[in-house]
């Protein structure tokens, strides 16, 4: 029989809809049971592409004995934490705080008013490796909630006055303290000085195993190098980037990375694939590229983006969340080979070219298999078998296709299809980035469609919603999904000069400050101010595997601020900044967007006007060279010859447009250059900048 999860929209839940576990959703429900049972609540939280979530569903859940036990004295309650953010964090921290650690599957133990007392991550069916079992950890906490429960409940509101503290950090003493010190261009510097330390020379990226992207904070070392001009700083970039497609954790022959290396190297992959990772992967090659012209930056991120456009489209526009790192009931066999297989498809002769590339060895790299990897340079391989490079080229394509085809026919890993407008918003923006940056309308119309999309299917009530499957939809959205779409909005508007985006824009910045934004407390909540009650209202403002919603909401005000001329907007961002200043001056590589933003905020303005048609044939080829050059602190805006905006931009009032040709003005801070309208002109001006 399925238990309650057999209702809901989150494909993980419905993974669990057949467990012999009594599953409830999160909601009143299942708290009102905790209540009237008086019984604690058990909270097990993941997501479908979780590997050690499935691993303890087969163990544990899976398990009738297991169930019984948990059915019996407790009120199970599951819980996606891609569809709850919120529920998410702030159990998360309460577990982090229990034991100084977190991670997927967490399992926490709760009271029956949602206020945590006991928690961990993935526990075992049997003892191993110093943790308990997971029976053992359900019996223990049955006893104590029974025997010593006025214990359980006072360390429960201990833990709770922790999570409320949590939430300002930091008192506006303190923070003037501190700016004193770190404020501005020192925070930058100190950043950038934290971070190469911690900066792996040999294989690149921070810290030892297991080894993540670190997107966010790539991208604050690129921008800064854009102005600094810092070689020490550049050569960190580089050389990640570098060894990070060059290693398994890239998908050599389907694109796409993978989430993280288990190892210091980026050989073997943890094998799931998150529309995050690639949005914002694909976006830091292709800035990459810009500034450094290298080619297999720019062929990263195309193969990058075109995993997002091929793999994770939906008919309707949106992009789907994830691809499971399992198949076959095994962790990463779609992708894996042997040695002999690879002969077999290939022959002898292309076997041997493919194999020497890309490192397959009999032994191989990973369970008696092998991760491909690059693992030496294209031309000694030439050089030694007496080839010419290109021909060298066309062979491993060749190969690279064979394979390909051979691996689609195995079982595909299982996709989770909902839609999260958060993620998309990342998504849409690379992808507009590079339709402008690259000249590519297939990327421009991919990112178009899936805007389009969210503001028709996922907009409800006036509200942006957070997640969609199937046309069903869960949730409001959070400041995250906001944020991610405002900035997504401003990057298709900039790649376009639609003026309609700007109405999109200007209804996205007042529904944040509206929603998300304490004027008292001078700080962006996470969830809406008249969202769900939770045991504390949801404040993230440390960058995980995305951006925090707090960053990204700077983020897009700092923009909004030069593009309508909203100082409002100018003074939230310049807060926040100061306010989070001491926790970025101690986690540096827990802000990597923040630091981003503020690295952009010292930096002069620019304002580029465009006085023409949008369809004019030569505008667009303005547009082209302007969107092709790295610029972090321009903000471009349109005006066609009739046009007259809803939503006034300051900067188009300065001129408009020539009926006879179209023209551009690139303004810095307080002055502005002559108008320009021929190509070549305009090239010189922007390698001025």
């Amino acid at each position: 029989m399925p238990n309650r999860l057999i209702d809901e929209i989150s494909p993980y839940l419905l993974q669990h809809s057949t467990n012999p576990v009594d599953w409830y959703p999160w909601g009143k429900e299942a708290l009102d049971a905790a209540k009237e049972r008086d019984v604690p609540i058990l909270l097990s939280v993941g997501y479908s592409a979780c590997h050690w979530c499935h691993v303890m569903e087969k163990e544990s859940f899976e398990i009738p004995e297991v169930a019984k036990i948990m059915n019996s004295g407790f009120v199970n309650i599951k819980v996606d934490r891609e569809e709850r953010p919120d529920i998410d964090s702030i159990y998360m921290k309460a577990v982090q705080t229990m034991t100084g650690q977190g991670g997927w599957p967490l399992t926490a133990f709760l009271t029956p008013s949602g206020q945590p007392f006991y928690g961990g991550t993935y526990f075992p069916p049997q003892p191993r490796h110093g943790l308990p079992s997971f029976t053992q950890i359900l019996d223990a906490i049955q006893s104590a909630y029974t025997e010593k429960k006025e214990a359980v409940f006072q360390n429960a509101s201990e833990i709770q006055q922790l999570l409320e503290q949590n939430v300002l950090k930091k008192s506006p003493q303190e923070i003037a303290e501190t700016l004193s010190h770190t404020e501005g261009q020192n925070l930058i510097d100190h950043s950038l000085a934290f971070l190469a330390t911690r900066f792996d020379p040999i294989h690149g990226g921070f810290g030892p195993a297991p080894k993540f992207p670190q997107p966010v904070v790539l991208e604050f070392l690129l921008q800064n190098y854009s102005h600094s001009h810092s070689s020490k700083t550049l050569n960190m970039v580089e050389h990640t980037l570098t060894k990070m497609a060059e290693g398994g954790i890239q998908d050599h022959l389907g694109n796409g990375f993978h989430r993280y290396s288990v190892d210091s190297q980026w050989l073997v992959p943890h094998f799931e694939k998150m529309l995050y990772d690639n949005a914002l992967l694909s976006r830091l090659y292709l800035h990459a590229f810009q500034l450094t012209s290298n080619q297999e930056f720019k062929t990263t991120a195309e193969r990058t983006l075109d995993h997002i456009v091929q793999d994770m489209s939906s008919p309707e526009g949106g992009f789907y969340s994830a691809l499971d790192a399992d198949s076959e009931g095994e962790e990463g066999t779609f992708y894996i080979w042997t040695k002999t297989e690879i002969y077999k498809i290939l022959g002898d002769t292309l076997a041997s070219l493919f194999t020497s590339y890309y490192g397959v060895s009999d032994m191989g790299n990973f369970e008696g298999k092998n991760v491909l990897y690059i693992s030496q340079d294209l031309k000694n391989i030439a050089e030694k078998e007496g080839l010419e490079y290109n021909e060298l080229q066309q062979q491993l394509e060749k190969a690279r296709e064979l394979l390909f085809q051979v691996r689609e026919s195995r079982e595909k890993p299982f996709r989770d299809d909902k839609i999260l407008s958060g993620w998309n918003g990342m998504a849409i923006r690379a992808l507009a980035e590079a339709g402008g940056a690259l000249d590519n309308d297939t990327y421009l119309k991919s990112a178009i469609k899936a805007l389009n999309f969210i503001f028709s299917k996922m907009r409800k009530n006036d509200r942006l919603l957070h997640c969609y499957k199937d046309g069903k939809t869960s949730g409001y959205g959070f400041l995250e999904d906001y944020a991610a779409i405002g900035n997504a909005a401003v990057a298709v508007y900039e790649a376009t000069l639609e003026p309609h985006w700007l109405d999109e824009i200007k209804w996205v910045t007042d529904k944040i400050i509206e929603l998300f934004w304490d004027q008292e407390k001078r700080i962006f909540f996470d969830g809406p101010v008249d969202g769900e009650i939770l045991i504390v209202r949801p404040r993230d403002i440390m960058d995980n595997a995305t951006p925090s919603g707090n960053s990204l909401a700077v983020d897009l005000l700092l923009k909004t601020s030069q593009l309508f001329g909203n100082d409002y907007h100018r003074e939230i961002s310049e807060c926040v900044l100061d306010r989070e200043t001491p926790l970025m001056t101690q986690f540096p590589s827990g802000f990597g967007r923040l630091l981003t933003v503020l690295d952009r905020s010292l930096l002069p303005k620019t304002t580029v006007a465009i006085f023409g048609d949008q369809e004019n044939v030569m505008t667009k080829k303005l547009l082209k060279i302007l969107l092709s050059f790295y610029n972090p602190s321009r903000t471009i805006a349109g005006k066609g010859t009739h046009q007259i905006l809803e939503h006034q931009v300051p900067f188009l009032q300065r001129g408009t447009a020539n009926p006879t040709r179209p023209e551009v003005q690139i303004c810095n801070e307080h002055s502005c250059r002559p108008l320009v309208s021929d190509l070549e002109s305009l090239k010189k001006q922007l390698q001025f900048e």
